[in-house]
Parts: structure tokens; C-alpha cells; sequence
């Protein structure tokens, strides 16, 4: 019994693993990154769900130029005032109607109102995209800072092979007589504090891979790996400032929901304005009765059949000035929408701006970090040269070494900033973010 208690547990858990890992994608891109985060976001779910509910509030308003129609039906007993009070006499009464109205005129309103939740619907729409947006460009960061600790931890590899070797090589020079005690101590030291930036540099990587696993909102309990790309390439081509602009004023979603939220203020103006305008309504309805002991039940619902049709105008006259607020308030949403569409114009040309700069310096930095580590490389070389030949300052080996590593630091910091400066740049100007 116990074992088929644990068997049925162990079961369950593999199903609900098998359920929670069914959507994974089989390699983890950026592409598939971000597509994926698209897809399981809470926070992208939640806005798609407001989306739903703004497209219910849409089927509503259409649905409001049509007559409404109700019915009723009522069963009750007789209760009779006489000699000796208040009595039920018991006799059985039904009472059987229907009701319907529909709007004639109210100034467009119901039109408007339909425009308003249609461009409500499109508002939430942009929302998520913008929400899509901003999880890309998180993701992508993320992505490239695992991708340069990945490198980084291989040069710093091929760093500690290096001293690991001038370390033997030391030994032997040591155990010969051909350096000091200190010279030895020195190259242990160097050995030493490359392990140490190795665990530093492997350190960063488990700690942004956590990073980028918690930005997908994986289970804690999934191995989560990047696929490295075939090759990262600085690409220095830059668009002209103005024509990215251009594009991001007129692509980006934030943009078009400022735009859409000047629209819809100017709809509610007009819905506010409707209200103190005449309402003019077409209303009907049926009814019938039945009471017991007053003949046949469907001679009596036929003899008793009611069914007034008439037209009914309503007027505002004096309200407490209600109407005359939502118009005057409606005027500064306007205003208030205007304004907050020309701060997200601002705002953006200012971003695509300082992007535009940003890649400028990232590339320079880049072409210079190239060469200092090529020049670097051939120092640290040459050091390494003179090492094997006994012919060597060990003030100089370290201070070589050190350079050495600070130039793959640089190199590699600035390799990764260009990349990522390029992406958004390029997606500012509404180019996927692609890596290939």
C-alpha cells in the first residue's frame, strides 16, 4: 500500500514537470528567449486579459443601438380588507408582461460610445506591444551579459593555462637556482589571482543566467541554458539619427497610444456633450392578467391583453450643473492628452537620441579596445617568450599580465555594449532584435 501511495505521488509530480515544461522551446535563443516571454509574461498575460475585458466592453456598446426587452410574470393571492381586518382570501391572481425600449436619438451618443470603446480596445492592444517591448530589450541585455561571461570566462581559462605553465616552468627555475624565492612566490601569486578571477568571471555567469531565468519566469527547479550563437559581429553601419527618428514617431506603440488617447478624450467630449441634449426613445409593452373565479385563465389573458406604444422624450433641465462638469472636464482631458502625447514624443526623440550616442561611443570604444588588446596580446607573448628563456623581470611579467587581462576586460565590455547599443538602436527604428 505504502508503495503505491509513493508510486501515485512520484506520478503526479513527472505529470505536473511534463505539464510545466511542455512550452518550452528546445533551444534557448534570444530569439526563443523573447518569444517565449512574449507568450508566458504574467504581467503581458494580465494586459492581454484588460484587453479582453476592453473588447466586452466594445461587444456591449454595439449592442446598445438595438431595443432592450425584459419579461415578467407574477403569481400571487388576493388580499381582501373586511369586516374583520386585512384577509387573504386565497384566491390565486397572475399577472403576465413584456417591456421594451429603444434609443431614437441622444446626439450620436451611442455612436460615440462605440468609438470610445473601440479605441479603448486599441489602446490596450498597444499596451501589450509596448510591454513586449520593454521585456525584449530587458531580455537582450540580459542575454549579451551571459554571452560576454561566457567569453570572458574562456580567456580567462586560456589566462590561468598560461601561468599555470610559467609556474612549472618557475618550479624548475626555482629548483635550479635561477630565481629567487621571491621571483617563485610572485608567479604563484599570479597563479592565485587568475583562479580567483576565473571563479569570479564563472561566479557572474550562474548569477546573470539567474537573472535571465527569473526575467522568463521559469521554475526555479529547470536547467536553464542559452544557446551561444555561431559569431557575435560588431556591426558599425549606422542609420542617420533623423530617419530612425522619424520611424520610432511613427512605428512606436507608445506613441500610438498617445495618439489614440487624444482621439478618444475628443469622444468623450462628445458623449458629455450629448447628455444635455434631448434623449428621444421608442417604448412599448405587453401585459395581461388572470385572477380565479373570473372565467376562463386564456379567455382572460386574451380578454385582458394591454399593449401601449408611444414615443418618450426626455429633457435635462437642471441638473446640479453634473453635465455641465463632465463637459469642462472633459475639455482638460483633452488638453491633459495632448500634452502627455507631446512628453512621449519628446521623451522618445530624446531616447533614439541618446542611443544614437550611445552607440557612437560604444563603437569607438570598441575599435580601441580591439587594438589595445591585440598590442596586449603580443606584449604578453613576448613576456611569455622571455619566461621560457630564463630572461625575464618579473616586476615586468606581472604588470604585463595585468594589462593583459584589464585589455580582455575592456575589449570584452566593449564588444557586448556595441552589440547591444546596435539592437536597440535598430529596434527603435523597428527592426527585430536578431543576433544572426
Amino acid at each position: 500500500m505504502k508503495s503505491k501511495f509513493f508510486f501515485l505521488i512520484f506520478s503526479c509530480a513527472a505529470f505536473e514537470v511534463s505539464a510545466q515544461t511542455h512550452h518550452y522551446p528546445a533551444s534557448w535563443t534570444l530569439e526563443n528567449c523573447i518569444e517565449y516571454a512574449k507568450e508566458n509574461n504574467i504581467s503581458i498575460n494580465s494586459l492581454r486579459l484588460s484587453k479582453n475585458s476592453a473588447e466586452q466592453d466594445l461587444l456591449q456598446a454595439k449592442d446598445a443601438k438595438y431595443p432592450t426587452v425584459s419579461g415578467t410574470v407574477s403569481q400571487g393571492l388576493f388580499a381582501l380588507n373586511g369586516g374583520n381586518g386585512l384577509q387573504l382570501t386565497g384566491t390565486q391572481s397572475q399577472s403576465i408582461g413584456a417591456n421594451s425600449s429603444m434609443t431614437l436619438y441622444h446626439a450620436n451618443y451611442i455612436k460615440n460610445n462605440e468609438t470610445s470603446k473601440n479605441l479603448l480596445v486599441q489602446m490596450a492592444d498597444l499596451s501589450v506591444q509596448e510591454s513586449e517591448n520593454n521585456i525584449a530589450l530587458g531580455i537582450t541585455q540580459a542575454y549579451l551579459t551571459i554571452l560576454m561571461n561566457q567569453e570572458n570566462i574562456i580567456s580567462l581559462e586560456n589566462v590561468l593555462k598560461t601561468t599555470q605553465t610559467q609556474l612549472k616552468q618557475g618550479d624548475q627555475f626555482y629548483r635550479a637556482g635561477n630565481i629567487s624565492k621571491l621571483n617563485y612566490l610572485q608567479i604563484q601569486s599570479q597563479v592565485a589571482q587568475d583562479e580567483y578571477n576565473l571563479i569570479s568571471a564563472q561566479n557572474n555567469l550562474r548569477t546573470n543566467t539567474v537573472n535571465l531565468k527569473q526575467i522568463l519566469q521559469l521554475p526555479f527547479t529547470y536547467d536553464f541554458q542559452i544557446v551561444k550563437p555561431d559569431s557575435i559581429v560588431v556591426d558599425d553601419q549606422l542609420k542617420a539619427l533623423a530617419d530612425v527618428q522619424h520611424l520610432a514617431l511613427n512605428q512606436r506603440p507608445e506613441v500610438k497610444y498617445g495618439e489614440l488617447s487624444v482621439e478618444n478624450s475628443n469622444t468623450n467630449l462628445k458623449m458629455a456633450q450629448a447628455s444635455i441634449q434631448p434623449t428621444l426613445s421608442l417604448t412599448g409593452n405587453i401585459s395581461t392578467n388572470y385572477s380565479y373565479g373570473n372565467g376562463n385563465y386564456f379567455n382572460q389573458l386574451g380578454n385582458n391583453f394591454y399593449l401601449p406604444i408611444g414615443l418618450s422624450l426626455g429633457i435635462p433641465i437642471y441638473n446640479n450643473r453634473i453635465y455641465k462638469t463632465q463637459i469642462e472636464k472633459s475639455k482638460i482631458a483633452i488638453e491633459q492628452a495632448n500634452l502627455d502625447l507631446l512628453n512621449t514624443k519628446t521623451i522618445l526623440s530624446q531616447q533614439v537620441e541618446q542611443s544614437y550616442i550611445n552607440l557612437q561611443n560604444s563603437l569607438s570604444q570598441y575599435d580601441s579596445a580591439s587594438k589595445q588588446m591585440d598590442i596586449s596580446k603580443q606584449s604578453y607573448d613576448i613576456v611569455n617568450a622571455q619566461m621560457k628563456i630564463g630572461s625575464i623581470d618579473y616586476v615586468q611579467l606581472q604588470q604585463q599580465r595585468l594589462t593583459y587581462v584589464q585589455a580582455i576586460q575592456n575589449y570584452l565590455q566593449a564588444k557586448y555594449t556595441a552589440v547591444l547599443n546596435k539592437q536597440i538602436y535598430e529596434f527603435y527604428a523597428g527592426n527585430p532584435i536578431n543576433l544572426k
